[in-house]
């Protein structure tokens, strides 16, 4: 019984593990990021754009925007962002990190930045990067080309496939003309 059940969290443990992994290698870059930050004390949020590798100041916290990536449009909706949070306390030259690791926009409580004063939280990736559109854009044409060039092979078969058919045709009539001449 034991072995059994070992054995089963052993392929679920595998089974998930792969999972995770698959859909992280997935996931594409995104030049910017949208945030929305909350500060406790006023109970006020902001919602702010940034691009990635940017650094943005808000209240006595700075927040760094290392990577973006978002699932491909087929698959589950998910971004994620490794960002980097410290914050540098008035008349202090030290700053103190606060927060440095991935934050996920469907689960903002997997991975949450603890802080008395403020919350900052993933809503979206935005913006494909330019060699991202590019990549794609080739792979269009490059699909395009690829479906003109198979009609028009098709086409072609398509010709030499009438043309034996009307030489088949053409002898099959020619020899039945000859045995009705034969006969005659």
């Amino acid at each position: 019984m034991k072995n059994s059940l070992f054995s089963f969290l052993i392929l679920l443990s595998a089974f998930i593990f792969t999972n995770v992994a698959t859909a992280h290698a997935e996931m594409e870059d995104y030049p910017s990021i949208k945030l929305q930050a909350l500060d406790k004390s006023t109970a006020r949020t902001i919602t702010f754009e940034a691009e990635v590798g940017s650094t943005i100041e808000y209240g006595r916290l700075f927040i760094k925007i290392q990577a973006c990536r978002k699932a491909p449009a087929l698959e589950t909706p998910e971004s994620a962002a490794f960002i980097q949070v410290w914050e540098v306390p008035p008349e202090s030259k030290k700053s103190d990190w606060v927060f440095s690791g991935w934050m996920y926009a469907s689960s903002p409580a997997l991975s949450a930045m603890d802080h008395p004063v403020y919350d900052v939280w993933v809503l979206d990736c935005l913006g494909k990067s330019k060699e991202t559109i590019a990549f794609e854009a080739e792979m269009a044409e490059q699909a395009k080309k690829e479906a003109q060039e198979a009609k028009e092979a098709e086409a072609a078969s398509e010709e030499v496939i009438d043309s034996e058919a009307r030489t088949e045709a053409t002898e099959a009539i020619d020899e039945v003309i000859e045995r009705i001449t034969d006969t005659e």
